[in-house]
């Protein structure tokens, strides 16, 4: 039997007008603490974006997930978070904000490839 390890995730979702509630899934990012592994990514459906604002900041929206996407990859990409471990840039991103690109509830699973699962989860609940 393959070993599996506990991995975490959290969607990434796209509140257009917070005041109206209303979002969409826009990413995925996984966490595995055994592989000192986090990554994100992300798929905007830019027409789910304007049926929800028609006068949404499409490429602010794309900047933003782009962001989330270069944290988790460290190095330059990260700026001020480029020395920090995979688990705290994980639990950064998953910190409640009131923006229009917000992380959702935190879930586990068990994975023995946590980088195919971030593209299973992408697929699964973002496309």
């Amino acid at each position: 039997m393959t070993k599996r390890d506990v991995f975490e995730y959290a969607l990434v979702r796209v509140v257009p007008r917070m005041e109206r509630g209303e979002c969409f899934n826009a990413g995925v990012i996984v966490y595995c603490r055994a592989h000192s592994y986090v990554a994100a990514r992300t798929h905007l459906d830019e027409a789910k974006l304007l049926a929800l604002d028609p006068k949404a900041d499409v490429a602010g929206v794309r900047a933003a997930l782009r962001g989330v996407e270069g944290l988790c990859e460290g190095g330059e990409r990260a700026g001020q978070a480029a020395g920090d471990d995979a688990g705290r840039r994980f639990r950064w991103l998953i910190a409640p904000r009131s923006t229009v690109v917000q992380p959702g509830p935190v879930h586990t699973g068990l994975t023995a490839d946590p980088a195919a699962e971030v593209e299973r989860l992408l697929d699964l609940l973002v496309r």
